[in-house]
């Protein structure tokens, strides 16, 4: 393997590599450990957008190959409303720290609703929809008389609860309206996933593997 072939395999990696942090953010904000949310969202939203500053990177190794196809790409990206949506989120939680998220959803369920979830766990004082995280549950008196949350699935026929973000404009993005933050971040993480995938295939031409649908890191392999 020559070694401009080396220096491409390995910034393609970096950035796959950078790719999976921003995944790894998104399996917290899916988690059942609802304080974790907020961590995988800041990581998500700031490892997704480093993807392209790694890949940048191919600039010094192939400039006018890597330049003519990377402005076709910035293009679609300038033209995706998902996309520059999360450009700009990352530049407000870099320059503000700020998440602009908002809760939204529909809610009818009676005494009798609440008796079909059962009891709740032992030292359980009150019942909560949409807390802080989104999240539903009980809220529960621990002996050392701390307070403490259970969270539950909200069971559809009650109602639906679901965080949104706040600022993000579905005027001219009709397929994006009413997602959840959940939604949302898992189809730019593809739409990144997907970048990478035509990066390799242009200019190392190899197709990165996949087992069950989803994308292996580059560090692993398929052994039949």
């Amino acid at each position: 393997m020559d070694k401009k072939i080396k220096d491409i395999e390995a910034i393609i990696r970096r950035a796959e590599e950078t790719l999976e942090t921003a995944m790894h953010g998104f399996g917290n904000l899916i988690s059942s450990n609802k304080t974790h949310r907020f961590i995988g969202l800041r990581n998500l939203i700031v490892f997704g957008r480093s993807v392209t500053f790694v890949l940048q990177n191919l600039r010094s190794v192939i400039k006018e190959d890597f330049d003519s196809w990377y402005k076709q790409e910035q293009e679609k990206m300038r033209k995706d409303p998902l996309m520059r949506y999360f450009v700009e989120a990352r530049n407000i939680l870099e320059k503000e720290g700020e998440l602009n998220i908002a809760l939204r959803g529909r809610v009818h369920f009676s005494d009798d609703d609440i008796r079909k979830l059962g009891p709740g766990p032992p030292g359980t004082i009150a019942f909560f929809i949409g807390d802080e995280y989104g999240g539903t549950g009980w809220e529960v008196e621990m002996p050392d008389g701390t307070m403490e949350k259970y969270y539950i699935e909200l069971p559809p026929e009650i109602g639906e609860m679901k965080q949104v973000f706040s600022n993000f404009s579905e005027t001219g993005a009709p397929d994006f309206k009413n997602r959840s933050i959940e939604e949302l971040c898992e189809i730019y993480l593809k739409r990144i996933e997907v970048l990478l995938n035509d990066a390799r295939e242009q200019f190392l031409e190899q197709t990165p593997e996949k087992k069950k649908g989803r994308r292996l890191p580059p560090y692993l392999k398929v052994i039949k």
